[in-house]
């Protein structure tokens, strides 16, 4: 109890720490090209820190690829973020490498893609990255707000939201992203489907790749650095959600049933897919299960995010309880 009583502590003097410091006024000196006074967040304080200064998380872009059977590093019940564009080879981003990385800045064809995952809403996202006839470029801005990515772009040093795909500060705030029909699944599902498919190649960074620095973290009591309120109906704050626009149905729902059909969607849940925020090491973690969403056989663009993310982005939102 001592322990926790400690970290508790810790976050909460962190927090205040940050709230102190969060304004346009500290943050210029590492953003001069950003115009701080064009924007949709309504207090500063909203921003925290989350340690890493900018790009102090490193996003990757054109990385290398292998041919599923030629890797051998990643478990089979691994998640990995699959994007499959018409026409091309289907590609699968291990969340063991995103997990320290964020994002993939990537060409699929002639579509540019930023592949994107935030840890501690478990928001994993696609999107493309082609806004009013510019192609950007994404970081890791090292800033959370609602405990989610801070993204920004490398053109215009605009800050964006990653759970909603919208530009919050400077110039291409209101701006949305258009997201992508992908979805995160175990790589033995992914191998199955797609034996000649390619898998991102571990980056050439000192991490310890496939270990979960969050442990414990999808069980906790509450999000990290957030202060927003909980969700309705005595939803846990952690409890996994599938987001398709601004509705949500808790995923327990989906897996009592195995599958679903509301709302003109198609919901399959299947077990096999490792909770990436669980044990240490993250091919150990407890299932959590496959979720598809699929719209007269096509799949929908989606996300499977914390409830507690849900609620702070989506606040007028609804709740797809039964």
């Amino acid at each position: 109890m001592r322990a926790k009583s400690l970290i508790a502590a810790a976050v909460l003097s962190l927090s205040v720490a940050a709230a102190a410091v969060a304004s346009p006024e500290f943050w210029r000196y590492e953003w001069p090209d950003t115009n701080f006074e064009k924007t949709s967040v309504e207090s500063w304080t909203e921003i925290l820190s989350g340690g890493p200064p900018k790009d102090g998380i490193p996003a990757l872009s054109d990385p290398s690829f292998l041919k599923a059977g030629d890797e051998t590093r990643i478990g089979d019940r691994e998640p990995v973020i699959t994007v499959e564009l018409d026409g091309r080879e289907p590609r699968a981003y291990p969340i063991r490498y995103l997990t320290w990385h964020e994002i993939v800045n990537d060409r699929i064809g002639g579509t540019p893609v930023a592949v994107t995952f935030c840890p501690l809403c478990n928001s994993g996202i696609t999107f493309d990255r082609r806004v009013q006839g510019r192609e950007l470029t994404f970081g890791v801005s090292g800033k959370l707000r609602n405990s989610d990515m801070v993204m920004y772009d490398r053109e215009t040093q605009s800050w964006w939201q990653q759970a909603i795909g919208e530009g919050i500060v400077g110039e291409m705030t209101g701006v949305e992203l258009t997201q992508l029909p992908t979805w995160m699944e175990s790589w033995a599902e992914f191998k199955a489907r797609n034996p000649d498919g390619l898998v991102m190649d571990q980056p050439r960074y000192p991490r310890t790749y496939g270990r979960n620095p969050y442990v414990n973290y999808d069980s906790s009591r509450r999000p990290f650095l957030y202060n927003g309120e909980m969700p309705p109906h005595g939803i846990p704050p952690l409890a996994r959600v599938v987001r398709v626009d601004d509705r949500a149905w808790p995923v327990s729902r989906l897996a009592d049933v195995g599958e679903l059909r509301e709302a003109g969607l198609t919901f399959t849940w299947t077990a096999g897919q490792a909770s990436a925020l669980d044990s240490a090491s993250i091919g150990k973690g407890r299932d959590v299960g496959t979720i598809r969403v699929k719209m007269d056989g096509r799949d929908v663009p989606h996300d499977v995010m914390f409830a507690f993310a849900f609620h702070a982005f989506y606040p007028d939102g609804t709740w797809m309880l039964n």
